[in-house]
């Protein structure tokens, strides 16, 4: 869900003077800023208690990428008892705060990950919480994410949803869409998703070479976990013809060798 270790680099030095901040004495005028270049220092340490001290200073005052690191560490339990409530809350801040920040901004990335944090706290729901199953609300903020900030993986999930009609109804078309912008940038689960749908022709037109490339891709760089990838890659290669079959492959090895160029 998230892309926080490289994203935690980018800002390495973003505010300077880190060495300033005091924990033990930051009060009203201590600068956000300052805490939450002491706040990474210190996650990057390995001083997650300071860094949670510090970063939770800094989310109080309204920073936000105070508030999204603070979200990631509560939602995966990293150096605090996990709480997805308490990172709901945190990526709520964000959202309602930075909606129309200009994408392209250093801090979109991170504002771009808080609502597909939140798109899938809405689809799934957070037991226990006020936070129930909204399959609605996840299509409309995936939705957001993906259109505006043209964040991959919200393409991704949202072209699942058109394809399952999860929140809405199905629509081949849309997931096709959708999966094509996510799958060009890189993501798997996209590009595996876009070949099914173009080699069996689920509501638009049949492209079985098209397909298989994109299956092909996606099995590529899956984890070896993804079985169903692999699956739905030979499944198409055994009802393929000889010469689609060549074709993919070649179109494959050109997508890869482009990316490689490309610095990807």
């Amino acid at each position: 869900m998230f892309r926080g270790v490289v994203a935690i680099v980018v800002f390495t030095g973003f505010a300077g003077g880190a060495a300033a901040f005091d924990a033990n004495n930051y009060d009203a005028e201590t600068a956000p800023a300052e805490a939450l270049e002491y706040g990474l220092d210190s996650y990057r340490s390995g001083d997650k208690e300071s860094a949670i001290e510090a970063l939770s200073f800094a989310a109080d005052k309204g920073n936000a990428i105070a508030q999204w690191k603070l979200g990631q560490m509560y939602a995966e339990g990293d150096g605090i008892a996990e709480d997805d409530y308490k990172a709901f809350e945190l990526f709520s801040e964000m959202a309602d705060a930075h909606a129309d920040d200009i994408p392209g901004q250093p801090s979109s990335r991170f504002v771009s990950d808080a609502f597909v944090a939140l798109g899938g706290y809405y689809r799934d729901g957070i037991p226990d919480t006020r936070v129930k199953q909204d399959l609605t609300r996840a299509r409309q903020i995936y939705s957001y994410a993906a259109s505006y900030f043209g964040d991959p993986e919200a393409q991704a999930k949202l072209a699942w949803m058109y394809y399952n009609g999860e929140g809405g109804e199905r629509d081949s078309v849309q997931a096709a869409r959708w999966a094509k912008l996510a799958a060009d940038k890189g993501d798997v689960n996209a590009q595996a998703l876009l070949g099914h749908v173009l080699f069996e022709g689920e509501g638009v037109p049949r492209q079985p070479v098209l397909g298989l490339m994109y299956l092909t891709v996606a099995r590529d760089q899956a984890s070896d976990s993804a079985e169903w990838i692999r699956d739905l890659q030979e499944r198409a290669v055994s009802v393929a013809t000889e010469n689609e079959r060549r074709t993919a492959m070649a179109l494959a090895e050109d997508w890869r060798a482009s990316k490689v160029r490309q610095g990807r």
